[in-house]
């Protein structure tokens, strides 16, 4: 766990203020209550919203206007589950990260009565992950963003039009859409850290601990503009 705050992640929306049916899925997707988005959009999976740095990294660029960003209240129970039981100290601290995410992405939420008539319309390696498909495709989404993309096969996924992207990758992609616009974005993420007074590379450490080596090697090439 790196030093950022808890509950830093809530200062990004202060800036600024992812068959057998009758019907075919196309057609049942078009009548529920997602209508689409105009963005790009990406389901982040709960392994992504596990490690605080990665977060803070995709939510920086979603509330900076990059993409939409869309989650489960599943996906939200997977991530503190998981969280709580690597760190027991952490119990009940992070409702309050859980509720900044919410008030810094305030269309986050893929609704379970959205996804869950789709969970039964196809078949992954673990049926454990159908919920986040089943988000993705409800959602309408472009793309999921996780660290386990061999949990998402290219051929199923891709039937809904949707790309499987890890987290490190997605952030390149966002970056070279507008690369001044990514390095804002990182600039303000590295001002709301403990410690802000720490070097560019201190800071491009930290990314790369936390599993995004091209986006801090992105990082220390812009070192003069950070």
């Amino acid at each position: 766990m790196t030093s950022l705050l808890i509950g830093e992640i809530c200062e990004a929306s202060k800036w600024l203020r992812w068959s057998a049916w009758p019907i075919t899925l196309a057609i049942w997707v078009s009548i529920t209550e997602m209508a689409g988005y105009a963005r790009y959009t990406a389901l982040l999976d709960a392994c992504v919203l596990f490690p605080l740095v990665t977060t803070d990294a995709l939510l920086s660029l979603a509330t900076a206007g990059f993409f939409a960003a869309k989650w489960t209240q599943l996906i939200e129970t997977e991530w503190i589950r998981s969280l709580e039981e690597q760190r027991p100290d952490l119990q009940g601290r992070l409702l309050t990260r859980r509720d900044s995410m919410r008030e810094a992405i305030p269309d986050w939420e893929v609704s379970e009565a959205a996804w869950t008539p789709l969970i039964g319309s196809f078949i992954l390696p673990d049926p454990d992950d159908r919920h986040v498909l089943a988000a993705a495709i409800a959602g309408h989404a472009d793309c999921i963003v996780t660290s386990n993309r061999r949990d998402f096969p290219v051929a199923i996924a891709s039937e809904y039009g949707i790309e499987i992207v890890d987290p490190d990758r997605f952030i390149i992609n966002q970056w070279d859409l507008d690369s001044l616009g990514a390095m804002t974005a990182f600039k303000q993420m590295r001002a709301r850290r403990r410690k802000p007074e720490s070097t560019v590379e201190d800071f491009a450490q930290v990314l790369e601990r936390s599993g995004l080596p091209s986006t801090a090697q992105r990082i220390r090439d812009a070192a003069d503009l950070l």
